[in-house]
Formats: structure tokens, C-alpha cells, sequence
């Protein structure tokens, strides 16, 4: 969640328009609109997922009304590629007749390690990034109009773990700060959390997902009631099975209330530890949540289970993941600031455990809604954008036998896309460059010894 309170430090600068000289033209036409609003408009371009041997590229298409409100326009959808260090012209790679206003265009069977030029278009109209520093910044791929596939780590792929955090079951309006301000938006049905959670269940079981577990990391629920928790609780139970297929811990959001520890009753006491072992990889879960407050921290009784499970095989290949960034980048590149994340006496306890054992690679947060990737150490803190709003995703952990990838996905149905399209205007229209994040934050990948994790049978 983001912190209502801390944002309001977000500032709006609106840029005043230029004064039209007057010319004097007794028999000349009126002005007509009406090229402007035929025109279609191609934006919002994102290169959101750069794999080994796949680009995954989003946009959206308008045109304007009477008014110059932009509303969505349906049109095709098509990708042009061809090597970077190559003079052919680029050639259709990907091409979707069906019309749409929300366009998701993924291009497989690329080259490990290789550059390529791109254009992504529709109805023939090239794509350009929205009024974002993220995407115009200079040298990004939608500016450059370029990017690069890089190559897997050495060995066999063994295990593909979907991690996700912050889908808040139950809440009825995206994108508040203080109580009614902005308004905030509601979905068509008012569910859209729902939404977003089947779509992310259905994806991340597609064939060119394939993934073998499924980690999210707090925030189930909007408020943690009975409902919310037997709701969420209900359908994950569907998709598969706690501490085999699916991994949960708790958030701020689904926090002990005055009527009872609803989320607890379904997933686990408060202020627990969860440990479980797949084929020589260890996922630990913390609980970094207060019974009050945005904040986190750890108990003291959950640091001392940590210390002990870790040195117990402090080699074994572990991945832990908790609510509440806690690396001090986080601390102090959050917009709610260092009251927003682990208090830093839990993260100076957690990243001490951390020097001890060899075996930790990776720690997944969720809380802030961005994707950011910092590595104060040998352990990669890894930030996840929100299930529920813009980007509107989740990361792919890929385990290889000598290293691994990370690779972020924007949920790719339609009904996801269009409501990751309405809630990227969040925010007085900041909210991209908060939470998409940069191209290496959403796509990297690091060297460590997994040689002894089996396959998924």
C-alpha cells in the first residue's frame, strides 16, 4: 500500500500554454477539429519484458473527442524487428488483426545476447512513449527504439517461481491518497482486485509462463475482514496447494483487526515465521507487519527462528520474502520514506543474518506498488510492483543451474490490460514513474550455485 499521508508531497506542475497571434482574414474558413479528432493516437509504449529470447511490448490507442478528451480507439496490433547491427529494414515479427484500445504484443524465438531494432504500430500510426521520465528518459528502449536480449545463466532451467504481492481482495477504489482525494477509480463491477487476481492465477500457468510455485507477498486483503480472507483464501485454495503450489505472507492491509485476526485464521498466526524446502530450495517467509501502522518490523522471537534456520544449512540455495522493503535504498527512495518500510533495526538484524549464510540470494517485498532492484550486498532486495493497479503484474524468479533471472510481466488479459491502462493515470498521472521502473530493475538476472535443486517432478 501506498502511504496516503506521505504523497501529498507529490507535485503537479502544469505548463501554461502559448498565446495564438490573431490574424486578420474577413473571408478565411473556421478552425475545424476534426483532423485532431480522427487522428489515432498511438502512446504509452512500454518495453516491459526483455528476455533471453523474448520482448514483450505494451501501448495504448485513442482518439479525441469535441472536447480533446482522449477516449480508447480499437485498432490492430503489430511489431517490426530486425538485428540492431543489421541495415534490412525491420520486418513484421508480430501482428494481431483482432482491434483493440489496449495492445500487448509478444515476440518469442529471438537470439540470446543480441541487439534489435523495433517499431511497434498500429493501424500503420508508430507508438510512442506517454508524458513519463521513465519511458523518455534518454537511453531507454522506447526512446531509442532499440533493445537487448541477454543471455540465460549457464546450465538446465530448474524451477520457475511467479512472485507477486498486493493484490487487496476487496477493495472498491484504486488510487486514493487522502479520503476522497483524489476520487480515486472504481471498476466497471467494483471488483477489480478479483480481477486482477484470476488473471494473475491464469497467467502465470500459461505454457510460456510455466511456472511451478506461486510466492505473494502481502496485501492479500484491502482491510483483512472475515470475508476478504475466506475470499482470497477460497480461490488461491482452488489454484493450488498452501506450501506446495502457493506461499503467502502477511501485509499491513491483512493486520490483526479489533474484531479478530481474520487473515491468521486462514493462513497463519501473527508474527510467525514460515519455513518450507522444494527439492533443496528453501522459501522462508517473514511477517514484518505491525498490529498498527504502515510501517514494519520483525520480532525479536521471528529474528532468532531466522538465525537458527539459516545456520542450520546455511549453504542452501533460499529465497525469503516479506511484505516491507528492507534494504535502506528503499528507505530512502520511497515517497513515504524510511516510516513507510522495515524500521532499521529489523533490516540491520535481517541483512546481519543474511552475511552468515551464503545460501540467501534473493529477498521479495512488495508495499511500495514499484518495481526496484537494489543490492547492497550479496543478497538482491527485489521490490514487485501491485497485482491490483499499474503495471499491473508480477516477476518470474527463472532457477538455472548456475544463476537465475528476473523478468517482470504485465498480466496479459484483456479485461487486466484495460484496467492497467485506466490506473496508469493514478496519482495525477505520476504513478508510472513511480512503479513501472527501470528496464534493469523489471530484467536481470545474477550467478549463484543451484546445483544441488532438483526439478519439479
Amino acid at each position: 500500500m501506498l502511504d496516503p499521508r506521505l504523497h501529498t508531497t507529490w507535485l503537479v506542475n502544469a505548463a501554461s500554454g502559448a498565446a495564438a497571434a490573431t490574424v486578420r482574414a474577413p473571408m478565411s474558413r473556421p478552425f475545424s477539429w476534426t483532423g485532431v479528432r480522427d487522428r489515432l493516437v498511438v502512446t504509452d509504449l512500454e518495453v516491459v519484458t526483455v528476455t533471453h529470447d523474448t520482448a514483450i511490448l505494451t501501448w495504448s490507442t485513442h482518439r479525441r473527442d469535441r472536447a480533446g478528451r482522449w477516449h480508447p480507439a480499437a485498432s490492430d496490433t503489430e511489431v517490426r524487428l530486425a538485428p540492431a547491427d543489421s541495415a534490412a529494414p525491420p520486418v513484421t515479427r508480430y501482428f494481431d488483426a483482432r482491434r483493440t484500445a489496449h495492445h500487448y504484443a509478444e515476440v518469442r524465438g529471438l537470439e540470446p545476447g543480441r541487439r534489435y531494432r523495433f517499431t511497434a504500430c498500429s493501424d500503420g500510426e508508430t507508438a510512442v512513449p506517454g508524458r513519463t521520465w521513465v519511458t523518455r528518459r534518454p537511453g531507454t528502449p522506447e526512446v531509442t527504439g532499440v533493445f537487448t536480449t541477454a543471455p540465460p545463466p549457464p546450465g538446465r532451467l530448474l524451477r520457475t517461481i511467479a512472485l507477486a504481492n498486493d493484490t487487496h481482495w476487496g477493495e472498491e477504489r484504486s488510487g486514493l491518497i487522502l479520503a476522497g482525494l483524489p476520487p480515486g477509480l472504481r471498476h466497471d463491477d467494483g471488483h477489480y482486485p478479483q480481477v486482477m487476481t484470476e488473471a494473475l492465477l491464469h497467467d502465470v500457468r500459461r505454457p510460456e509462463r510455466a511456472a511451478d510455485h506461486l510466492v505473494i507477498a502481502g496485501d492479500l486483503t484491502d482491510c483483512g475482514s472475515a470475508e476478504q480472507c475466506a475470499g482470497v483464501g477460497a480461490r488461491l485454495d482452488e489454484w493450488g496447494v498452501r506450501g506446495r503450489d502457493y506461499f503467502v505472507c502477511r501485509g499491513n492491509h491483512d493486520a490483526p483487526r479489533e474484531s479478530g485476526d481474520h487473515w491468521g485464521a486462514v493462513f497463519g498466526p501473527f508474527g510467525r515465521l514460515s519455513c518450507h524446502e522444494l527439492g533443496g530450495l528453501r522459501l522462508i517467509g517473514l511477517d514484518t507487519t505491525r498490529r498498527r501502522g504502515a510501517g514494519g518490523m520483525i520480532s525479536p522471537d521471528q529474528i532468532a527462528h531466522l538465525r537458527a534456520t539459516l545456520a542450520a544449512d546455511s549453504d542452501m540455495p533460499t529465497l525469503v520474502f516479506g511484505h516491507h522493503p528492507a534494504s535502506r535504498h528503499a528507505a530512502l527512495s520511497n515517497p513515504g520514506g524510511p516510516g513507510f518500510v522495515l524500521d532499521r533495526a529489523s533490516a540491520a538484524a535481517l541483512q546481519a543474518c543474511y552475511r552468515t549464510a551464503p545460501g540467501v540470494f534473493l529477498h521479495h517485498s512488495g508495499h511500495t506498488h514499484r518495481n526496484r532492484r537494489s543490492r547492497p550486498d550479496s543478497v538482491e532486495y527485489l521490490e514487485v510492483a501491485a497485482v491490483k493497479e499499474y503495471p499491473g503484474g508480477y516477476a518470474l524468479l527463472r532457477i538455472y543451474e548456475r544463476g537465475y533471472t528476473v523478468h517482470f510481466h504485465r498480466i496479459a488479459a484483456a479485461a487486466a490490460l484495460a484496467w492497467t491502462s485506466r490506473t496508469r493515470k493514478q496519482y495525477f498521472g505520476l504513478h508510472p514513474d513511480h512503479a513501472l521502473g527501470s528496464l534493469t530493475d523489471r530484467n536481470h538476472g545474477a550467478r549463484h550455485d543451484f546445483s544441488g535443486v532438483t526439478t519439479v517432478r
